[in-house]
């Protein structure tokens, strides 16, 4: 299992952040978004940075806003493509780049460019190559982790072994119960299953993440995943705990000195 820690608390501006601090020892600065600190609406309060789920256009734009600060960035820095729950990735030279894509991975060695990835649920992946100033985020729900979306963002990285990979928040094993036919594409990786009543399962997508991470060629000791867990919908938002809802963010960018 990969090395639990427990992301740091901090405020930016408005934002009650959760850091990844080990990504800054590689030049990277990049953090998880909280439900708070936004300008949305109950059921959407208050942070919600996805424009798909129903929320006003208006507070989203605001919220993101909001996000690019803390990154450091302008708001047509923070780099967000329209998810599919598939394997695409897209390098971003500028954020506009990732404007209007369809694509569950992006990547980056610009500065000047915060790469964001949203959830609820699924597992957000952040992966950092500190020799070549090179990173990506991927968005890792159960079907893009059957079609490849981590194989395929892991391609676009020269050495793999030279890889960092950090796992963000997301859904226990105990809160995500699946079918027979969502289990049967985990069957082979170890401890991902756990019996359930009847033919249910409950996956464990931070296992399969991981195993996945491993399995590809990324070193053991540098898979690192958070503790917390978006289950009661509290800190984070969850699809599974209340719908409709909103969504966060893992957002990264590249350091220079």
């Amino acid at each position: 299992m990969p090395r639990l820690v427990t992301l740091s608390a901090q405020r930016r501006g408005s934002l009650d952040l959760r850091v990844i601090d080990a990504a800054r020892e590689l030049g990277v600065d990049a953090f998880v978004t909280t439900r708070s600190g936004g300008v949305s609406a109950a059921p959407y309060d208050t942070l919600n940075l996805g424009d798909h789920v129903g929320d006003d256009p208006e507070r989203v734009r605001e919220n993101r806003r909001r996000v690019a600060a803390a990154a450091g960035v302008a708001t047509d820095g923070l780099a967000t493509a329209v998810q599919t729950h598939g394997r695409d990735v897209v390098e971003v030279v500028r954020a506009r780049d990732a404007d209007g894509a369809r694509a569950d991975a992006l990547i980056t060695s610009s500065p000047d460019v915060a790469l964001s990835v949203l959830v609820a649920d699924c597992v957000p992946v952040l992966l950092v190559d500190p020799l070549r100033g090179r990173l990506a985020v991927a968005h890792a729900g159960w079907r893009g982790l059957v079609v490849g979306v981590l194989e395929n963002a892991l391609a676009h990285f020269e050495r793999i072994r030279d890889l960092h990979a950090f796992i963000g928040p997301a859904i226990s094993a105990e809160r995500y119960q699946i079918g027979p036919e969502v289990a049967a594409h985990f069957a082979a990786v170890p401890s991902a299953l756990l019996a359930d009543g009847g033919d249910r399962s409950r996956l464990d997508l931070v296992r399969v993440v991981e195993w996945q991470l491993r399995h590809a060629g990324v070193r053991d000791e540098r898979v690192v995943a958070c503790a917390e867990r978006t289950d009661d919908a509290a800190l984070f938002f969850s699809d599974r705990a209340a719908r409709p809802s909103g969504r966060f963010a893992l957002v990264a960018r590249r350091l220079v000195a």
